[in-house]
């Protein structure tokens, strides 16, 4: 007598396991940083013009929760697939597109009325109190409408088997390769290319990978208070107000390469440092109401305070000018 068959299930190959501090890892943050400025520049760009009803951020912060709130719901297929590429979409490209401490510096400037529009006290709060909550409102609601469009879609979503040691080579050279052309594109490009995008792409992967290690390594410290993206968003928001300060001193104006040096830490490396994506995620996934509110607050009035600190008391004081007395060649 033959002895019974059974029909076996196919073996699956399980997806490589990867430290967060893998080469693979952090390589491939480098080309969705460079990325994830270029779309911030773009919208921004594409968003200002004469007459707008939105301010011009809230599209980056939008577009960037939207994509984070989709990559959230389908964390497991992506991670399954290749766990480097769920980091690099959601702390590389989400995390440098969105940005916390521009949109710090852009209510800190409502408060002070910098485009000098005629208008009340009253009006200048009211623009501040609109920034602050609509981009919260906006970017929570694009997190939950990404998830929303994940899970509609998820039913058929498959995950491709995790990729072959050749593929996954070829995307690390790959990336290391597109961030190193940012560097002969800043020579290369025409010069007023510099202070509109090119050197914010030099110091792209810097931000997102100091963002990174201080999440890596501070966040699960504290588990109701992210203690890692807190640090990052409050220190981008300093060096921000510095580079700000320096790029606003009348008596003693800068060089053009200066200036430009100092844009492209700006949009760049504070850009990448700082995020809203991650933020938003946060507040949603924090336990309890109480948990949501402390760590919500805290990092906001973080933000205005050191602002206060290093731009305003300089301003007035009138060491410093409300607007940029940069010039670009």
């Amino acid at each position: 007598m033959d002895p019974p068959t059974y029909d076996l299930p196919a073996i699956q190959k399980q997806p490589k396991s990867y430290h967060p501090l893998s080469f693979h890892v952090l390589a491939l943050l480098m080309p969705f940083s460079v990325l994830g400025v270029l779309a911030r520049l773009g919208l921004s760009a594409l968003a200002t013009y004469s007459g707008q009803s939105i301010f011009s951020l809230a599209y980056a912060q939008a577009t960037g929760c939207l994509i984070m709130g989709f990559c959230l719901a389908l964390k497991e297929p992506f991670s399954r697939y290749y766990p480097p590429a769920y980091i690099a979409l959601t702390t590389g490209f989400c995390g440098s597109l969105t940005t916390f401490s521009g949109w710090q510096l852009d209510i800190f400037k409502s408060w002070l009325n910098s485009s000098n529009a005629p208008r009340s006290a009253l009006n200048t709060v009211m623009d501040g109190l609109s920034k602050s909550v609509f981009t919260i409102s906006l970017s929570l609601a694009s997190l939950f409408f990404g998830m929303h469009i994940a899970t509609e879609i998820s039913p058929y979503f498959r995950a491709a088997p995790p990729p072959g040691r050749f593929f996954r080579s070829a995307a690390t050279v790959l990336a290391i390769c597109i961030y190193a052309a940012t560097i002969p594109a800043y020579y290369l490009l025409p010069r007023d290319y510099r202070h509109q995008a090119t050197s914010a792409l030099l110091f792209s992967f810097p931000g997102t990978l100091t963002r990174y290690l201080l999440s890596t390594h501070l966040n699960a410290v504290v588990p109701s208070f992210p203690l890692g993206t807190y640090a990052a968003n409050s220190f981008g928001t300093a060096l921000l107000g510095t580079f700000h300060v320096l790029q606003s001193t009348g008596n003693r104006p800068l060089s053009s390469a200066s200036c430009t040096t100092l844009q492209g830490l700006s949009d760049g490396y504070c850009g990448c440092l700082t995020t809203v994506s991650t933020f938003v995620a946060e507040l949603s996934a924090l336990k309890t109401t109480g948990h949501k509110y402390r760590y919500g607050l805290t990092t906001f009035l973080t933000g205005q305070i050191i602002l206060v600190c290093i731009f305003g008391a300089l301003l007035w004081g009138g060491n410093i000018v409300k607007d940029q007395t940069c010039v670009f060649d």
